[in-house]
């Protein structure tokens, strides 16, 4: 038998010889602390297991560079790991940190032998994957990141696979390991001058910008339009062909989006920092990345405010109030809001204004100021009726519906309710505008004690939300349906209704679940309580 070694896939000798290829990854998490062990001793990690388990993490589990940090760490037994692990957080000095000045144990000239072996095109290739701020890559964003057409780009790509520069974890999409990263990017800043890696990160931003803002038109056709400049030369966005395509491109991109909204703000790239936050304020929302959504939103406001874009400013001090609002922090969503409202009157938005009272009457029925919510529902339908916003019109009366029947006031709530919902089937713009419709209604219909008519009204909004992937109103309508269930004396399916909502609830660590976990319970109690009446009798 004959073992060969090499750092290219060797295709053609499985292809012409039949040998057998073996890939080797990384170490497992388990084999890198092994690794550290044996050099180390296992007292050591034991007695500071987070920074044994940071260090595993910045050394990308690569053997080498686990062998080097051990060294480093052998040679320094005082040194507690924490402190070496300090040294290498710095993603651009941790290439330098590994170092050990011998070429067959340097990390820099290891990836160098790969590397020189690179044509021009791919050794360019893999130096502009180094200013991707990961974790993965596509092979369309690649090639705007290149100025590439797609095909030339997926040759490139395959080209570095091959050499073990650049992995595949799954289909059509491309990692470098953090430590690879930090080489590219040192090469890319030893080859390319300034302009071209800024003009590199500029048509990777405008890619993953104008692909977002697409992609969210089909989430949401109602949205506030945001008014974007065309795309830079050699960017080709990424366009879907429906909703569900929308929402899967979202799902697959959303920790590279959430990287590349911290890229533009530290390279400069402000109007991309407010307008892709923006974009992905929709998705995030369905998901229940509240936090998430905060976060980027604080950052579009920032971005917008250097660049005294004050249309930018209106549009995401809304948003950051409405991701305040679903963490329950009304201050700040109202403060937020306020301030929007008082941009788009300096612009004379009208149509803007009227979205900003909607959010504060959506915010204020939140935290059960439904007389608040009134009053600003009311003024949002003056406004989108001044100006002809008719999908704006159905949102406004879903909201007087439902603030009427907050306040008690079901017969006054009903008219409302059905108005929304005829207006937004009859636009059929926005399915989820729709669900809230049916959700208001049924409310309205369980408080006139018609729990069937009401169960079926939540199981229509039940539907629209599942289409959308909108998991949190997922959650929110099954515990309305148990509701009703549950009062209309239907107990085993008000019980799966609330056990589908919890599970949804849980695994977005929302606040909610411990209220639906408290009616199973309590349906649990009850039910025993009717047995041991049933067994008297």
């Amino acid at each position: 038998m004959v073992v060969i070694t090499s750092r290219s896939e060797l295709t053609g000798l499985v292809c012409a010889d039949g040998a057998r290829p073996l890939s080797l990854d990384v170490l497992t998490i388990a084999e890198a602390r092994q690794l550290l062990a044996t050099r180390l001793g296992a007292t050591r990690l034991t007695a500071e297991p987070a920074a044994a388990a940071e260090l595993i993490a910045l050394c990308a589990r690569l053997p080498l560079a686990l062998a080097v940090t051990a060294a480093r760490a052998a040679a320094h037994p005082r040194f507690p790991l924490a402190a070496l692990a300090a040294e290498l957080r710095d993603a651009r000095a941790r290439i330098d940190a590994l170092t050990t000045g011998e070429d067959a144990t340097d990390l820099s000239a290891v990836f160098s032998w790969s590397y020189r072996q690179l044509s021009p095109d791919t050794a360019r290739m893999f130096r502009l994957l180094g200013l991707h701020p990961g974790p993965d890559i596509t092979d369309a964003a690649a090639a705007s990141l290149a100025g590439l057409p797609r095909p030339d780009a997926r040759r490139l790509l395959l080209e570095l696979t091959r050499g073990h520069l650049l992995a595949e974890p799954a289909p059509g999409r491309y990692a470098l390991h953090d430590l690879l990263r930090a080489y590219a990017a040192g090469q890319a800043a030893a080859a390319d001058d300034e302009k071209t890696r800024q003009a590199a990160v500029g048509r990777m931003l405008d890619h993953y910008l104008h692909t977002a803002y697409a992609a969210t038109l089909l989430l949401k056709p109602s949205r506030e339009p945001t008014v974007l400049t065309p795309p830079c030369p050699g960017v080709t966005p990424e366009f879907h062909a429906d909703h569900q395509e929308a929402l899967d491109w979202f799902e697959a991109e959303h920790r590279v989006l959430l990287a590349a909204v911290a890229l533009a703000a530290e390279t400069g790239f402000d109007a991309c920092a407010w307008q892709l936050p923006l974009a992905m304020a929709d998705f995030l929302e369905r998901r229940g990345h509240w936090q998430e959504s905060a976060a980027i939103q604080r950052i579009a406001l920032a971005a917008a405010t250097r660049l005294g874009d004050i249309a930018g400013r209106a549009m995401a001090s809304r948003a950051l109030g409405t991701a305040c609002a679903w963490l329950t922090d009304y201050d700040q969503a109202r403060a937020q809001m306020t301030d929007s409202l008082g941009l788009y009157r300096k612009l004379g938005d009208l149509n803007g204004q009227a979205r900003v009272h909607q959010s504060l009457a959506w915010a204020a029925g939140l935290s059960g100021r439904h007389g608040d919510a009134l009053g600003h529902a009311e003024q949002a339908l003056d406004l989108f009726r001044a100006v002809g916003n008719r999908s704006g019109q159905a949102a406004a009366l879903n909201v007087l519906g439902y603030g009427h029947a907050m306040l008690g006031e079901p017969q006054r709530a009903r008219p409302f309710c059905r108005q929304a919902l005829a207006l937004n089937q009859e636009l059929g713009l926005h399915r989820g505008e729709e669900a809230h419709a049916w959700d208001s209604l049924g409310y309205v219909e369980r408080q006139l004690g018609r729990h069937g008519d009401a169960a079926d009204c939540y199981q229509n909004a039940l539907s629209l939300f599942r289409e959308l992937g909108d998991r949190f109103n997922e959650a929110e309508i099954l515990t309305h349906l148990g509701d009703a269930r549950h009062a209309g004396n239907d107990q085993q399916q008000a019980r799966d209704a609330w056990h589908q909502a919890l599970e949804i609830l849980d695994d977005l660590h929302h606040r909610d679940a411990d209220q639906v976990r408290l009616r199973l319970e309590r349906l649990g109690t009850d039910s025993r309580a009717d047995l041991a009446d049933r067994r008297m009798t």
